[in-house]
This record gives C-alpha cells, structure tokens and sequence, in this order.
C-alpha cells in the first residue's frame, strides 16, 4: 500500500527537521505512541497502541532515520510486532522545501501487513494506513505551528517537558 500527500507548515525548514528528528515531538504526534525513545543516530524505540477493524494490539518496534539530507529530505522506516495481531512496517520518504508560507512538507508512505492484520482486507488496511499518516503529519503540523486560531492551545495545560520541546525547535 502506498500513499502521498502534502502540507505546508508554518515554520523554517529547520525548525520541520529538528523536530522529525525529536523523539518527544515523535511521541506527541504519532497516534496510539505510549512510548518512545532514542536518538536519530541511534533510532527510536517505540510502543504503539492501535485498533484496526476488530484487532486490537501493542505494537512494540524500532524506528530508523537514514538517507538524511539537513533539512531537506529523510526516510523514516518502522517496524512493529503486535504479538499474535501480526506486525506493521513501512516508512516514508519526507522532503521540505522552503516556500513563501513556510515550509512545504511532502510524504510518500509504503506499508505493510501480515498475520491476523492482513487477514482483514486491504480496503480496512489501506483505510487505516492513509488515516493513520494523516493523522501523524496533521499531529505533526499542530505540534509545530501550535493550533490554528481561536482554539485553546494544548500546550499551555500541557507538562513542562512539552513546552521545552517546542521552545527547541524554534530555538525561543
């Protein structure tokens, strides 16, 4: 299955690539993460708790950064094994390019299924895929832009840490 999009977020190029590469922004914006841990360098750890049709599991996998052009373009490739649900892999190749508005980030996801998942069908896998990295770079883009106006901003209830984050991206 494989898909493409893009979004253009408010913010330099380098403040999108500092925070594809923070794990705490990762945590935040993946749907389901429950934990994440590790460097770019290293990769990330990570556990995912999701739902697909009626199958529902704990994702436990690693996440790998590579072919990293700063602050250009990068892969992000992931595997999970969810038990006896099956495992999920994939990645996507994400490339940012300055624009008047900001900075326009453009994805192309690859994923992948097997056990009792792809027993589902590919009409709910694929369902789920696109809703799962939309719903990761709309995420992705709130984290770094903040909420659109007129809505309450999450990260002024949010921990310490969270605030901190944000403050590194954007260097303030």
């Amino acid at each position: 299955m494989e898909l493409s999009d893009s979004r253009v977020i408010k913010a330099t190029p380098q403040t999108v690539w500092n925070g594809l590469l923070d794990a705490d922004v990762l945590k935040a914006c993946v749907p389901g993460c429950t934990e994440m841990s590790g460097s770019p360098e290293e990769g990330f750890e990570a556990t995912v708790v999701q739902k697909v049709g009626p199958v529902k599991a704990t994702f436990k996998g690693a996440v790998t950064l590579s072919e990293m052009n700063e602050p250009n373009s990068l892969t992000i490739s992931g595997e999970g094994k969810g038990g006896a649900a099956g495992f999920a892999k994939g990645g996507a190749d994400v490339e940012l390019k300055e624009v008047p508005e900001g900075t326009e980030l453009t994805y192309k996801v690859e994923a992948k299924v097997g056990g009792k998942l792809a027993q589902l069908g590919s009409r709910i896998i694929d369902g789920f895929a696109k809703k799962m990295a939309d719903q990761f770079f709309e995420n992705f883009q709130t984290a770094i832009e903040g909420p659109p106006e007129g809505e309450a901003d999450p990260a002024e209830d949010a921990p310490t840490e969270k605030k901190g984050w944000l403050k590194r991206l954007t260097g303030s």
